[in-house]
């Protein structure tokens, strides 16, 4: 684990209108990763306390492309809308997180092993020789406490999130359901989500008989 603060000369800030309104965009380069990351800031954080707060893993297909097979977009708007809507909270953009910490190429891979063999976005990973899950969640940690937050409501349907933030000294008030819409597209890999990694995902009804859940 890597506590370091954030180096000042390592952050840039500045106003950024988007179609939600006025944020603070905060950009950092992290002491433990070296990666480059943002932060967007809405309204005033006051206290730092039970901030909403969205840590979002940087997925191109998904939040630039739009692609249905996963659910990283409709995330990634979602967390935006609620946060425009409360007038107050941090969307955390991490970089360096592709396919889970894999890179775009070998995530790319994946993907090709999946229609090519119809293995899960676990096993298509392990086929490769790839780890499961390399991120990590300490920038967001960091780049918290350098705004003075002192404990959030944590958008995210991945306990392991939130305990992965409480490792790095970020006390996690509770966990708010970020539930995507479950399409014909995206449903293997949420049901993999739910089943192989432990997600939280009470929208999709539990297999029956053996068979595919159905759309929740």
């Amino acid at each position: 684990m890597n506590d370091q603060n954030i180096d000042p000369s390592a952050v840039a800030e500045s106003e950024l209108e988007t179609r939600r309104g006025a944020f603070r965009v905060v950009a950092f380069r992290d002491p433990g990763d070296g990666n480059e990351h943002l932060a967007l800031v809405l309204g005033r954080l006051g206290d730092g306390e039970d901030v909403l707060v969205r840590v979002h893993s940087e997925c191109v297909t998904g939040d630039a492309l739009g692609a249905l097979r996963c659910e990283c977009g409709d995330q990634l708007d979602t967390a935006l809308d609620r946060i425009a809507s409360e007038g107050r909270g941090v969307l955390v953009y991490l970089r360096g997180h592709e396919g889970r910490g894999i890179g775009l190429l070998a995530k790319v891979r994946t993907l090709a092993l999946q229609d090519r063999e119809g293995l899960d976005t676990v096993d298509s990973a392990t086929a490769l020789g790839l780890p499961v899950d390399t991120r990590d969640y300490g920038p967001a940690a960091r780049v918290l406490r350098h705004l003075r937050v002192r404990s959030v409501r944590l958008l995210t349907n991945n306990p392991d999130k939130g305990r992965a933030l409480e490792e790095h000294g970020l006390k996690v008030a509770c966990r708010v359901p970020l539930l995507a819409p479950a399409r014909a597209q995206n449903l293997p890999y949420l049901t993999a989500k739910r089943d192989r990694l432990g997600h939280d995902l009470p929208h999709l009804e539990p297999p029956l008989d053996g068979s595919d859940p159905a759309l929740g």
